[in-house]
């Protein structure tokens, strides 16, 4: 396969990055931002030695990757396909670890919310089944998204029509978008669970700043894979494609913002114990008839 295309017949006139009169994300501060989100959030991984948030900082690496190659695509050749290939697949895979550390998040969550005494039954609650049931649909979602990048940049190498690796990558997109939805509804489900119990209010406020912080997040991903979605549904070369307004405020902006909100609300610091532990604990003491003492939140 070549490395470098120019458009093909399947190319409509005046396609490529088109910037009318909006700063493009690669603007004079855009790469430090990104950048100085990673330290952040690879400074707090070792500080408060929470490992299973490890993929947020992969994020920030890919993202920086991502954008790295996309500047010498926008400012040399955009039809040079390595760097193509290599832009799109770290900008489209970095949100799924900021996703996967929000699976986490919500995981822990429920287990600080059981060692506090809360009776969180529902099946849809179930930590295990949040965390690898979405983390699963993210992976194959992820990998047909890749496959119909790839077709599509192989076929326009090629000078043949990219639609099958468009359909592949909307079909990759839509399943996500669906998933992500199904989670937000599970993330509110799980906040109006802990208003049934208004006795352990004082332990629910002391998270209440960082489950917030966690939905504000949470949409921001889920606006960028929206836009994704619209984007890919218009087809290649579609006015939202080509104009970098778009890109810079609907995928750059949206995951800048999240990368620093979790930042600011680390789960470091709003999850700092051991909650598998406080599992356990809960479990051997409700055994035994003892009662559970509140957690220091």
């Amino acid at each position: 396969m070549a490395t470098t295309t120019s458009p093909s017949r399947y190319t409509p006139t005046g396609a490529g990055f088109q910037n009318p009169n909006f700063p493009n994300p690669m603007g004079p501060y855009d790469a430090r931002v990104i950048i100085y989100g990673c330290l952040v959030h690879v400074l707090q991984l070792v500080r408060y030695k929470t490992w299973s948030f490890s993929p947020l900082a992969l994020a920030c690496f890919l993202e920086t990757v991502g954008y790295i190659f996309r500047s010498l695509s926008s400012k040399d050749n955009p039809y040079h396909i390595i760097w193509f290939v290599v832009q799109y697949f770290m900008i489209v895979v970095a949100p799924v670890f900021i996703s996967a550390s929000i699976y986490v998040c919500i995981n822990k969550l429920i287990t600080w919310a059981k060692s506090v005494g809360y009776v969180l039954d529902q099946w849809w609650l179930s930590p295990k089944l949040i965390l690898w049931g979405f983390v699963t649909v993210d992976v194959l979602t992820t990998i047909l998204q890749i496959a119909g990048a790839a077709l599509i940049g192989s076929s326009q190498s090629n000078q043949k029509d990219p639609a099958t690796g468009n359909n592949i990558l909307l079909a990759g997109l839509a399943v996500q978008s669906f998933s992500f939805t199904i989670f937000l509804a599970v993330l509110s489900l799980f906040r109006f669970a802990l208003f049934k119990h208004p006795e352990k209010s004082t332990a629910v406020r002391a998270k209440d700043w960082f489950i917030a912080a966690l939905a504000i997040a949470s949409l921001l991903v889920y606006l960028r894979t929206l836009f994704r979605l619209s984007e890919t549904a218009q087809g290649l070369f579609s006015h939202l494609s080509i104009h970098e307004v778009y890109f810079g405020t609907l995928e750059f902006s949206p995951v800048v913002l999240a990368v620093w909100i979790l930042a600011v609300w680390h789960p470091g610091r709003w999850l700092p114990y051991d909650t598998a532990a406080a599992s356990r604990t809960s479990r051997v003491e409700s055994s035994s008839g003892k009662e559970k003492p509140r957690a220091n939140v």
